[in-house]
């Protein structure tokens, strides 16, 4: 985002002082300088080889070594330059190196002070193990613990999340990576102060570098992935012009409504996904019905109430997307029964199936059509309410109501734009809401 709000720039401030702090005793340091110039050139190479090769993250064992070899404001003066250099894709770039150099300056500063005030550095140059393990976990636990913090805290205020929501999972999903980093910097340190010196550390790399490698080469799969998923609704949104843009918003009001019922990151994608996929299967449906002027007769509807089976056949095989398949099966089905493709009924409807429905209709009800104009938000509230606990479910109904009296909601119009040919009559469920 190019407007970072006002609050959110203080706080980087703030760090960023904080960060200064951690250097200000330097003077006063008794450290082999080219260490810290050899570590921090290191870390720089490392990051520039890794926004490079578009590798994910950031490579902590170099600066982890740092904490475990040098006094902290030494250590966190390693992590400046990389941090400084690195490319930010996203606008504004100063502002967000300046975050970046000044949360890793004080995790690394934090970890170091941790390390040392455990024995750490006594353990390293004597190579005691395993008691070397204990002060370097416990250096670990606090970098990550920082870093997760301060995470917390930016989201929070550049984004608007709610604080405990911002925080929560950030420390868990990050300690197994930085704990691995952090046994590797570990071995970096060791090696750096035997008889072998820093050369024999810089063959710890190697394996790190592999890793790093592999795990670069699952982000990219996974981008892989969702262009494919891109691609499948672009066909839809080519197939079906009167709903263009309508995958992208149903995803996005899943996610809103993920969010507001507490779910994990990873299912909020994974609703979103269920979102953005949820018509696909109207590339199985004959054109000719999608685009048909006028009603349709008993068995045109049957075709077109096929597609949610058309769908999650052409979605089963991609494993990702977990419980979104049983979303773009279901997601027409109705809590009193009566919906299709096999009537379920309350309890039997997947939750994720149940997100959809809602996400589903209110963007429906507040899109302005070629045969109609947008309902205001209020009006499509007030319907979802109305059909709560017939059609849809009260809870999923309730956490949108409450998602948009945060968020807002700004409906894009789908249909009114070059290339629809004419209006046609509105094609409706068997609730009266477009489907």
């Amino acid at each position: 985002m190019e407007a970072v709000p006002a609050r959110a720039r203080a706080y980087v401030a703030c760090v960023a002082v904080a960060a200064l702090l951690c250097l200000l005793p330097l003077p006063a340091v008794r450290t082999p300088w080219w260490e810290v110039a050899l570590l921090a050139a290191l870390s720089a190479g490392c990051e520039q080889v890794a926004a490079r090769r578009r590798f994910a993250g950031t490579f902590y064992p170099v600066l982890l070594a740092g904490a475990f070899l040098l006094p902290p404001p030494a250590a966190a003066l390693v992590a400046l330059p990389g941090a400084l250099l690195s490319p930010a894709e996203q606008r504004p770039r100063g502002l967000r190196r300046l975050w970046r150099a000044a949360q890793l300056m004080v995790g690394v500063w934090a970890a170091a002070r941790v390390h040392g005030a455990t024995g750490g550095r006594d353990a390293v140059v004597a190579s005691d193990f395993p008691y070397a393990l204990v002060p370097a976990g416990a250096a670990v636990l606090v970098f990550c613990l920082v870093l997760s913090l301060l995470d917390g805290g930016i989201l929070a205020l550049a984004e608007r999340i709610p604080v405990r929501r911002a925080w929560r999972g950030l420390f868990l999903r990050s300690l197994g990576p930085v704990a691995v980093h952090g046994l590797a910097g570990l071995m970096m340190a060791v090696l750096w102060r035997s008889p072998y010196g820093p050369v024999a550390a810089l063959l710890v790399l190697l394996p790190m570098c592999v890793s790093w490698w592999v795990f670069a080469q699952y982000h990219r799969e996974r981008a892989a992935h969702q262009a494919t998923i891109r691609a499948l609704v672009q066909a839809v949104d080519i197939k079906d012009e009167y709903t263009r843009g309508h995958s992208e918003r149903v995803g996005q009001a899943s996610m809103m409504i993920a969010r507001e019922l507490g779910m994990d990151d990873a299912r909020i994608e994974v609703l979103r996904f269920a979102g953005i996929l949820h018509d696909v299967g109207k590339l199985g449906v004959p054109t000719r019905l999608l685009r048909k002027d006028g009603p349709l007769t008993p068995e045109e509807r049957r075709i077109i109430e096929l597609h949610p089976e058309y769908g999650h056949e052409m979605v089963r095989g991609i494993s990702f997307l977990g419980e979104a398949r049983a979303a773009v099966l279901h997601h027409h089905e109705r809590l009193d029964g009566s919906g299709y493709p096999y009537g379920l009924m309350g309890g039997q409807i997947p939750e994720s199936a149940r997100v959809v429905a809602v996400a589903d209709a209110f963007d429906a009800m507040t899109s302005t059509r070629s045969y109609r104009r947008a309902r205001p938000v209020g009006a499509a509230l007030e319907e979802l309410e109305r059909c709560a606990g017939s059609q849809f479910d009260p809870r999923m109904v309730t956490a949108l109501v409450r998602a948009l009296s945060r968020h807002g909601w700004h409906p894009a119009v789908t249909a009114d734009e070059p290339g629809v040919p004419r209006p046609r009559p509105e094609v409706t469920g068997r609730s009266g809401v477009r489907r």
